[in-house]
């Protein structure tokens, strides 16, 4: 009941992504979508529908848009995040990526191992800041953290 079975992003409006970029997004739903935690917490004394939940991410007037559903698509909760605290380790997540799609063509095992270190450390650090933004708003495990986290630096990437 605390997860999400059904996941869309809205990208209608952004230009088409690279096909390094679509792969990220496609492995990041698959995932997500086997295993993660999402909990949306009673606030204002509200109740909140129970899960699980149907999320739509998009990007809108510079803000990052969860819209989360009931499975019957009865509205559970909309927030609204400033992207302004994720553009830095957005940044950073996108050069150590090149750096290591553009090593795994060319460099030995050893140094792509270096870099995916440090690729998956950014994504961590990525995930804590969002993380971070949602408390109060909905409480997720850390890997599923890490997977909307892929998700928002591809919609980051069209906006």
């Amino acid at each position: 009941m605390t997860r999400i079975t059904h996941i869309a992003l809205d990208d209608a409006n952004l230009p088409p992504p690279t096909p390094e970029i679509e792969q990220e997004r496609k492995v990041a739903v698959f995932d997500l979508l086997e295993n993660n935690s999402f909990t949306l917490p009673a606030r204002e004394g509200r109740d909140v529908p129970l899960g699980p939940y149907r999320l739509t991410l998009s990007i809108r007037e510079r803000r990052l848009v969860f819209d989360v559903t009931t499975e019957d698509e009865t509205p559970a909760a909309q927030f609204l995040l400033s992207l302004g605290p994720f553009r830095q380790v957005v940044k950073d997540y996108f050069q150590i990526c090149e750096s290591y799609f553009a090593a795994v063509k060319t460099m030995p095992t050893n140094q792509i191992e270096t870099i995916d270190m440090a690729r998956r450390g950014i994504h961590n650090e990525g995930a804590n800041v969002l993380a971070e933004r949602l408390e109060g708003k909905a409480k997720v495990d850390h890997d599923t953290a890490r997977r909307l986290f892929t998700l928002i630096c591809v919609l980051h990437f069209g906006a």
